[in-house]
């Protein structure tokens, strides 16, 4: 399902408006340690597939007035795609259409929007996005 929330500079960003050949929807948070171990993999994937098509969009489930930390994570960790957040923890409005329980979380999404993996982390998400961009 499409979306939008505030990005980094407060500007409503939706889902269709970035949409590429593959897009990554990646729930995390500056606080959550698994999420932050996984950024840098997820660079990697992002780095070498970007020029294919590869899209992220970022969706932050940091807490209520801790946009800093959420800006710092994003800065620290060189994640260099698209970022959403309302700030609301768990009851972002995303999360729950997603229906997120607990994060990291990912979906890939194909060229039409339709979601063909949920999940994958590592080798996998890499195996993944090769198999739909090459």
């Amino acid at each position: 399902p499409d979306f939008s929330a505030p990005n980094t500079e407060g500007q409503l960003l939706a889902l269709n408006d970035i949409k590429g050949k593959v897009t990554i929807i990646d729930f995390w948070a500056s606080w959550c340690g698994p999420c932050r171990r996984e950024n840098p993999n997820v660079v990697n994937v992002y780095n070498k597939y970007h020029d294919k098509g590869l899209e992220i969009i970022g969706v932050s489930l940091d807490r209520p007035g801790q946009k800093d930390k959420w800006l710092r994570a994003i800065e620290d960790d060189q994640l260099t795609w698209h970022h959403v957040s309302n700030l609301q923890y768990f009851n972002d409005p995303i999360a729950q259409l997603y229906n997120i329980k607990s994060i990291p979380a990912t979906y890939i999404l194909d060229s039409n929007g339709t979601i063909v993996a949920k999940n994958l982390r590592g080798p996998a998400l890499e195996s993944k996005i090769a198999e739909l961009l090459n």
